[in-house]
């Protein structure tokens, strides 16, 4: 099967009215770009929970993907006059060759090795090094596949705190991977929270795929008792407002790692724990930051 891509150049105004018109005239997608990217006028567009991002990019390359049997020239030229955008407005429409997006997609995700001694492996590859342990993990919902700079920061220093006798606590778990490194690591006992459903499902099947026990919750139940090490990889702004929680969740003597953090933020994050642990900057990776404490 094959497909037509159309792509226009809209302005932030006409995106999500044309989006949402072009879904509704048949558009199997419809994804939105910044037109200046790789450019010097490329935007970043992102923001953290509790902030107001911008809906679009100043100019946008809209695309959408119809069936090939579709007269999309006409039904574009249909959409835009509908909503009311310039009839100058420039479309070009590229043919979309038949391609096995599976095999594709899996190509991008190869074994990643956090340490000599851990590696995060896709189930459709085999464990680069059998003398090592490995976490077995696909991309899904959830956030944590090893990939990401904070996630391998969390797991490089889980590596080097947990021992047998160590209770470990995941605040905002995502897909498991930190609490399931724990348990690989040798912890007595590791329990996850998260705010979302999915990644709480995702991380009970992932545990069962790496035969370890984790305790999965929501964050509304009940918390579970104070744990010896806490770590905690979301964004600055949540980890600000989380201070005395994820104290209370660490018993004296313990330790807390942060992650989430970038540069800049780090030592603004460390003002808010500091009235509860010894702080410092453990380390650093691609712009990212691991605040690393113990509880006074």
């Amino acid at each position: 099967m094959s497909w037509l891509s159309v792509q226009l150049l809209v302005e932030e105004a006409q995106v999500e009215v044309l989006s949402d018109a072009l879904m509704a005239a048949g558009a199997l997608s419809v994804d939105v770009q910044d037109a200046q990217a790789g450019t010097a006028e490329e935007c970043a567009i992102f923001a953290e929970p509790g902030s107001s991002p911008a809906a679009a990019w100043q100019r946008n390359r809209l695309s959408a993907l119809f069936d090939a049997d579709m007269a999309v020239e006409t039904v574009v030229a249909q959409v835009l006059k509908d909503c009311d955008c310039a009839a100058d407005t420039p479309v070009v429409v590229q043919a979309v060759a038949d391609t096995d997006w599976v095999r594709l997609t899996q190509s991008q995700f190869q074994p990643i090795c956090i340490s000599p001694r851990l590696w995060i492996v896709p189930t459709w590859h085999q464990l680069p090094d059998s003398s090592a342990l490995s976490i077995v993990l696909d991309p899904g919902v959830a956030f944590g596949t090893g990939a990401h700079p904070t996630t391998r920061l969390c797991l490089r220093w889980l590596e080097g705190v947990v021992t047998a006798d160590t209770d470990v606590l995941d605040y905002g778990c995502g897909s498991g991977i930190l609490a399931i490194a724990a348990m690989k690591f040798g912890a007595r006992k590791a329990t996850g929270i998260d705010i979302d459903p999915q990644a709480l499902l995702a991380a009970r099947a992932n545990a069962l795929q790496n035969q370890v026990v984790c305790d999965f919750r929501d964050a509304e139940s009940a918390y579970p008792q104070p744990a010896a090490v806490v770590v905690a990889n979301i964004l600055a702004n949540p980890l600000r407002v989380l201070a005395p929680l994820l104290a209370q969740l660490t018993l004296p003597g313990g330790q807390l790692a942060l992650a989430g953090i970038l540069d800049a933020q780090a030592d603004e994050v460390m003002a808010y724990y500091k009235p509860f642990f010894e702080m410092q900057i453990h380390a650093r990776d691609d712009g990212w930051s691991l605040l690393t404490g113990r509880r006074r």
